[in-house]
């Protein structure tokens, strides 16, 4: 085993590490670029705004880091091999191919999808949500038009992606036999905004549609800004859709953290 060839090895190891380290980086601007189009999808409709084409060349330059680190990752490996005995590679190699299982399960193993460290992190955020109340649509695609209540999260399926939810208040109705659970996709689920964390908060303006919780009830409606707010923590004033007394439209008080974006194709 010669100096060079330790050197060589050490060398790559320092790349690799190095390529990591800014692989982080790069996923933590990624993650803030989501956080903040979440909280603020309208700001790609503002003049000059480039959240869009950043969060694109972050992707970009986590792909380019990604390819680097599996280039650097194969010379380590090629690295290594060159330098264990011959004996040794063989019995390795014969241990693997003496195990009909092993090979099998590493086959399954390999075509299992990989998850990008964004939708890992996602979909922990989302198992986060447990014990939470969060907006929920619990009718189905073929509706005629979509309900949408306050549940509260009992499990998030990391491998179904699927929710299951307790709507603690199903109504008064004849139908109703006390709560209900349901089992809903990730599509069907708007977490509301914390409380405590205002900074996720987002800031809806005036005339912007959203769906809010009618006051007094766990029913959420399409209703419109009418006021701007001077605080995030201040009330959102709404008209809701439908919602006519004598001839015109009330403006009702609702909490920032019980108004969420309208869903894209809302159905009332």
């Amino acid at each position: 085993m010669s100096s060079p060839d330790i050197a060589g090895i050490l060398d790559n190891s320092k790349e690799l590490d190095r390529l990591r380290k800014e692989q982080e980086e790069v996923l933590i601007e990624i993650n803030k670029m989501h956080k903040k189009l979440q909280a603020t999808p309208e700001v790609v409709e503002k003049p000059g705004d480039n959240s869009l084409s950043r969060l694109k060349m972050l992707y970009i330059q986590a792909k380019e880091l990604s390819e680097s680190e599996v280039t650097i990752s194969s010379q380590l490996l090629g690295q290594l091999d060159a330098l264990m005995p011959s004996g040794a590679q063989g019995q390795h190699r014969r241990r693997i191919e003496g195990s009909e299982h092993k090979k099998k399960r590493m086959k399954a193993d390999s075509e299992i999808p990989r998850q990008s460290p964004s939708m890992r992190s996602h979909l922990e955020s989302l198992a986060n949500l447990k014990g939470e109340q969060v907006a929920a649509r619990v009718t189905q695609e073929d509706a005629g038009k979509d309900e949408w209540f306050v549940v509260k999260v009992i499990h998030f399926d990391k491998e179904t992606r699927e929710f299951e939810v307790l709507d603690e208040e199903p109504g008064d109705d004849e139908e109703s036999t006390g709560q209900r659970k349901y089992k809903l996709p990730m599509s069907h689920i708007i977490p509301f905004p914390k409380r405590n964390d205002l900074s996720s908060v987002p800031d809806f303006p005036p005339g912007r549609h959203v769906l809010a919780v009618y006051p007094e009830t766990t029913a959420l409606y399409k209703a419109t800004v009418v006021q701007a707010r001077k605080r995030k923590i201040d009330d959102y004033i709404l008209e809701f859709d439908d919602d006519e007394e004598d001839g015109s439209l009330p403006q009702r008080s609702v909490p920032f953290h019980r108004v969420v974006p309208l869903p894209e194709g809302y159905r009332q």
